[in-house]
């Protein structure tokens, strides 16, 4: 999230929640930023995906939107409403136009929540290149009335299912080591550690740290060198600017 973002945000929650409530949030972002600053990164084979059961009466129902023409009026205002609408409208706008697919899930033909996934690279520099069919899952939110009430899996579990149709690469996303409430959800999803890392931007030049010399894998089979195509390449670590080590 850049900068501008970040502050437009705490701008919205401040005409929202007054300054005390502010305060308290800019403190607790500070504290994370300096604290907790390490992201959890996860990959996900989709070719081990199938496909998802026929929706019941009643539950939550996820539908796949690829331009801003395809969303109603109303969800795209409660898209835009919870923070400031200009600077979200125009997030979506440049999103679709760099191809990201976005996901909703409704509960009883209301917005309840939504993602991003875009194929092939990411939006911002990320951790590691992708492959060509591989896929960067992002920008996940619940809105307050549908929180603990598992919206996040079920989207999740769904996106990587249907996205399973499309070839068999790789979905990789991540989450910040201070939010427990999404790596709780993720424990819910067939996504598995890859590691933890720090991304830092200096003069335009992202440079990645990684805890320890290469992803920590939690179970016997590596992943594949990121950036090679899905279905190419041996296992192999990643340096710490988060590219292959030259062989």
């Amino acid at each position: 999230m850049g900068t501008s973002t970040s502050i437009s945000r705490l701008a919205a929650y401040y005409a929202r929640n007054g300054f005390l409530a502010t305060t308290r949030r800019a403190v607790l972002a500070l504290k994370r930023g300096l604290f907790s600053s390490r992201m959890r990164l996860f990959y996900c084979d989709l070719s081990e995906q199938t496909m998802p059961p026929e929706d019941s009466p009643g539950a939550p129902k996820v539908e796949r939107k690829e331009s801003l023409a395809e969303l109603s009026p109303q969800d795209l205002q409660d898209m835009t409403s919870y923070w400031n609408p200009r600077l979200a409208l125009q997030n979506i706008q440049e999103r679709f136009g760099q191809g990201a697919l976005l996901w909703l899930i409704k509960s009883e033909d209301r917005l309840a929540g939504f993602g991003w996934t875009l194929q092939g690279r990411t939006i911002e520099p990320h951790y590691f290149p992708l492959g060509p069919h591989d896929v960067h899952f992002f920008d996940f939110h619940v809105f307050p009335p549908y929180r603990g009430r598992g919206m996040n899996p079920l989207l999740v579990n769904h996106m990587l299912r249907s996205l399973a149709e499309g070839g068999g690469g790789r979905a990789f996303i991540e989450a910040a080591e201070w939010n427990q409430a999404q790596l709780a959800s993720l424990k819910k999803t067939p996504f598995r550690h890859l590691g933890w890392a720090r991304k830092f931007t200096v003069v335009r030049q992202t440079i990645v740290c990684w805890a320890g010399d290469g992803p920590v894998v939690e179970h016997d089979r590596p992943p594949r060198g990121a950036g090679a195509p899905s279905g190419e390449g041996s296992p192999q670590p990643l340096n710490r600017r988060g590219n292959p080590p030259a062989r």
